[in-house]
């Protein structure tokens, strides 16, 4: 299609204005070596935080001999997706997997929820006894009992050796609710009146006005919790010691990590056969891709949340 009149005469003003302004932006010597410095520098650290991740999966994919003789350290070699499949197929590790999953989108869920409604509450004057409620939720952040005070408490709710142990404890979360709040305070009052002109309640307000308003500081909130509950194996490894089907994945790396330093030592100590020996290395191609499975998920899922992320903490972090 031929360019109109108007659209020349525009692309020759532009022509012009960078031509006679081509000067004014030229890139003086300094800025230049700054710019390489920049540039490389960054590289570099990007390599540098990139290559653990790289070598974990180089090492999960490549031949298994190779792998326990330490000999995959840039390229993969004799390349394989057997792991990942026995992996899958072992019933523990399927089984911590789904553990793992099933804790992460469930607590991160309840927790998201209650952070909003409770955050959106303490905003809200005429809520009763308003600041002695929110003052007891932010000390609950600076005092701590301890673990065997944690464990009795637990133990006494019936919150051991079963499922909720990891979901219940964790769906209020004061800081979360603060950032919320914080948030929350940023949107203009004029579109609550507003609502409550047109008769709307609180549930209506919040549903249809403050949570689609709060998306980025939820979605903040949300890699928190997401990566806070995929993460931990402390409440694994210490509540679950008689319900060994509700391990998480990270119990069973931990439990793995120990069995193969434990391994590691008879074999150097020469006290088994290198046959032997060599068999039980591959617990090394184990810890490699348990270590993998792990990480995946969260890898998976941050770059979809990474754009609500720095505006949703900000935000969040404006106002005390």
């Amino acid at each position: 299609m031929a360019k109109t009149k108007q659209e020349k005469l525009d692309a020759k003003k532009e022509k012009e204005y960078y031509k006679k302004h081509k000067k004014t932006f030229k890139t003086k010597p300094g800025d230049v070596v700054f710019n390489i410095f920049n540039y490389t520098f960054f590289i570099l650290f990007t390599i540098t935080c990139i290559f653990p991740f790289y070598y974990l999966f180089i090492n999960t994919i490549s031949d298994n001999d190779l792998v326990r003789k330490g000999a995959i350290n840039f390229i993969p070699r004799g390349l394989h997706l057997t792991n990942y499949i026995s992996m899958l197929q072992a019933g523990e590790i399927s089984q911590a997997f789904l553990v793992s999953i099933s804790r992460t989108i469930l607590g991160t869920v309840l927790m998201v929820a209650a952070s909003a409604f409770v955050g959106y509450l303490v905003t809200k004057q005429e809520m009763w006894h308003r600041k002695f409620w929110y003052r007891f939720l932010v000390i609950t952040m600076y005092f701590n009992a301890g673990l065997i005070p944690w464990y009795l408490n637990m133990a006494m709710l019936g919150l051991t050796n079963t499922f909720w142990a990891y979901i219940i404890p964790g769906i209020v979360a004061p800081y979360n609710i603060i950032l919320v709040k914080t948030y929350i305070e940023s949107i203009p009052a004029e579109l609550e009146e507003s609502a409550f002109m047109d008769g709307a309640s609180y549930m209506t307000i919040f549903r249809k006005i403050i949570w689609p308003l709060s998306k980025p500081i939820l979605a903040t909130i949300f890699i928190f919790g997401a990566v806070g509950h995929w993460n931990s194996f402390t409440d694994s490894l210490i509540l679950m010691q008689g319900a060994p089907e509700y391990y998480t994945l990270q119990h069973r790396l931990y439990m793995y990590l120990n069995q193969a330093s434990n391994i590691s030592a008879i074999a150097n100590s020469g006290q088994i056969s290198d046959t032997v020996a060599s068999s039980m290395m591959n617990s090394k191609v184990i810890k490699y891709t348990i270590s993998m499975v792990t990480i995946i998920p969260i890898l998976i899922v941050y770059p979809f949340m990474n754009r609500y992320f720095e505006k949703g903490i900000m935000l969040g972090a404006v106002k005390g």
